[in-house]
């Protein structure tokens, strides 16, 4: 008798752990952002003139995409949805490790401190085009009305996120340098400093043909007119803008991948778009063999006089076969030596993977958007992705030396995870960002000037006309070059030096200009004002300990009065994110 009660108080004890568990699962499986951010996707979208479709709708069950094989409200360890851990996916043995490395949990990032100059004057860093940390800023506070994660406020992908106005570059040059000064609208003690490239248009004759290979995300984790749906409307806005000349293959992956186009001419639209069209999400996520796949079928289609480029379109969610972001970098790494280029286009929110997109996209070559509407998508897909597609110069790095004379510390205003080794900078074998035909850069350092400027000594000054600056070794790959001593005029008080290769080249070349009193500005260009108000409000939005007097009214009355001609709208849409920011704040 007592063995039977005992062993019937087990069976209930085991069946409440069993309900616990399931309730759980359903729990997690409804939060929105990777650290269950969000619990509801209720708020309702922005902007009137803004469409965003059903992308208010977080979850699987909230979408309408009846194209889709995926069960709405399907949850993968319910029996029937397909067995992740049975799929054949190819990336192991030889081609990566089998075994997948530890990662560290992801968390803010670490500002740049300041820097004494009297103690290091020299800062290297990897310019960067991706503009995605904007666009999930601006997809949390207007969609889901929730301020965002501080680790996915990226300050320097907000400021370039816009157009500025700089010069294009003299004949020769791929790209032109602004350099500006001036006061600190959030410090009265300190200086602001600003460096804009605008790299070089390309004409008709000069655009290469394409060789582009869609790798796209079909899992069930795709689903959704947010995800598959936004992403089809993406895509066949591309396909429109090719020629005969292009080539078009398509790579899908869910439970494994597949080659659904291989080569195909850019004249058949209609067989691109019917391919893109039929595409369903439902399955697991094959992400690396898709990634493998994808090099796989560029390499075999390569050709040395054309745009050789892989445009994957994903949520990020691997859960097949090789998921280690350090493993997949790593594989990346390999590839791109092949003169392969990666763009990365995030979709969706639950369970979107923001930290590993960039990463892989700084891997390959390449740049990173994400995709939160069809105004986004107009946006990346008729303007930027054109654009960032042709690479001008490759591996751009800039490294800023202060004059200590002049300037008494300085840091650098995002770009934390593009900070190189100032040893690096001669290093043509260290890897970079790229800038595209047409494309801006923006970056920011804000200084405290020397209070009693000491003497320096007459040396040659630098010809920001001619490009060329203090006289240095040649890179050398095996034992990098040491970077001379920089000289300084009597009245310079920044040299801003950059390396480059020409897209089809492995030697950088070297260029180099000087900010004298000349830059330093009695008041900000309309440029500096608008692109340092949303320096500050990313500075808001990550809490920074060095926002000092920032303000989201400074940043609204700063950006107003700078916000140009505004031909497409976003300057006034970033107005808006600024009032929403404002009132959650409170």
């Amino acid at each position: 008798m007592k063995k039977s009660v005992i062993s019937m108080f087990f069976v209930v004890l085991l069946l409440l752990v069993a309900a616990c568990d399931g309730g759980a699962a359903k729990n997690a499986d409804g939060a929105i952002g990777d650290d269950g951010y969000y619990e509801s996707g209720e708020n309702g979208g922005y902007n009137d003139n803004y469409d965003t479709g059903d992308s208010n709708a977080p979850y699987p069950e909230d979408s309408t995409d009846t194209g889709s094989s995926y069960e709405p409200g399907a949850d993968p360890a319910e029996p029937g949805y397909e067995d992740w851990e049975s799929s054949d996916s190819e990336m192991s043995g030889d081609d990566m490790p089998t075994e997948p490395a530890e990662e560290p949990a992801p968390g803010d990032l670490i500002e740049n401190e300041w820097v004494e100059t009297a103690a290091e004057n020299t800062s290297t860093f990897s310019i960067d085009v991706d503009t995605a940390s904007y666009t999930l800023i601006r997809n949390y506070l207007m969609n889901y009305n929730q301020m965002p994660p501080k680790d996915r406020v990226r300050i320097e992908e907000m400021v370039n996120y816009f157009d500025y106005d700089y010069p294009q570059p003299e004949e020769g040059r791929p790209f032109s340098v602004t350099m500006e000064m001036a006061d600190s609208p959030w410090n009265n003690e300190t200086k602001l400093v600003m460096f804009g490239l605008q790299g070089k248009q390309l004409a008709a004759n000069e655009i290469p043909v394409q060789n582009l290979v869609f790798l796209i995300d079909v899992s069930g984790s795709m689903y959704g007119d947010d995800r598959l749906g936004l992403l089809k409307k993406s895509f066949k806005k591309l396909v429109e803008k090719l020629n005969k000349d292009d080539k078009v293959s398509i790579v899908t992956y869910a439970g494994n991948a597949g080659v659904i186009l291989d080569s195909v001419s850019g004249d058949k639209k209609d067989e691109i778009i019917s391919a893109i069209e039929n595409l369903e999400a439902g399955g697991s996520t094959a992400g690396a063999a898709g990634i493998k796949t994808a090099y796989t079928l560029a390499e075999k289609n390569y050709s040395k006089d054309a745009n050789n480029r892989i445009i994957l379109a994903t949520d990020g969610d691997f859960n097949v076969g090789i998921s280690s972001t350090s493993e997949l970098v790593a594989y990346i790494e390999q590839e791109r030596n092949k003169g392969i280029y990666l763009t990365i286009l995030g979709f969706g929110m639950g369970n979107y993977q923001d930290d590993r997109m960039e990463q892989l996209s700084n891997a390959g070559n390449g740049n990173y958007f994400y995709i939160d509407s069809e105004k986004e998508s107009d946006k990346v897909f008729t303007v930027n992705l054109m654009g960032t597609m042709f690479t001008i110069a490759k591996d751009v790095k800039l490294q800023v030396v202060f004059n200590p004379a002049k300037i008494a510390k300085y840091r650098l205003i995002g770009y934390e995870n593009r900070v190189m080794a100032n040893e690096d900078f001669n290093d043509d074998t260290k890897d970079a960002g790229e800038i595209g035909a047409g494309h801006r850069v923006t970056a920011f350092y804000e200084v405290f000037l020397a209070e009693k400027p000491a003497e320096t000594p007459e040396t040659p000054e630098t010809d920001p006309e001619e490009g060329e600056g203090p006289s240095e070794p040649a890179p050398d790959e095996e034992d990098p070059a040491t970077e001379p001593e920089t000289a300084f005029g009597e009245d310079d008080f920044i040299v801003l030096k950059m390396r480059y290769k020409e897209p089809d080249e492995d030697i950088s070349k070297y260029m180099d200009t000087v900010m004298t009193s000349a830059n330093i500005l009695a008041e900000m260009s309309q440029n500096m004002g608008f692109a340092s108000s949303v320096a500050e409000f990313g500075m808001l939005l990550r809490d920074s300990k060095f926002k000092a007097d920032s303000s989201y009214d400074a940043v609204l009355d700063r950006a107003k009065a700078n916000i140009g001609k505004d031909t497409l709208g976003f300057r006034g849409e970033f107005l808006e994110l600024v009032e929403r920011a404002k009132a959650l704040s409170k």
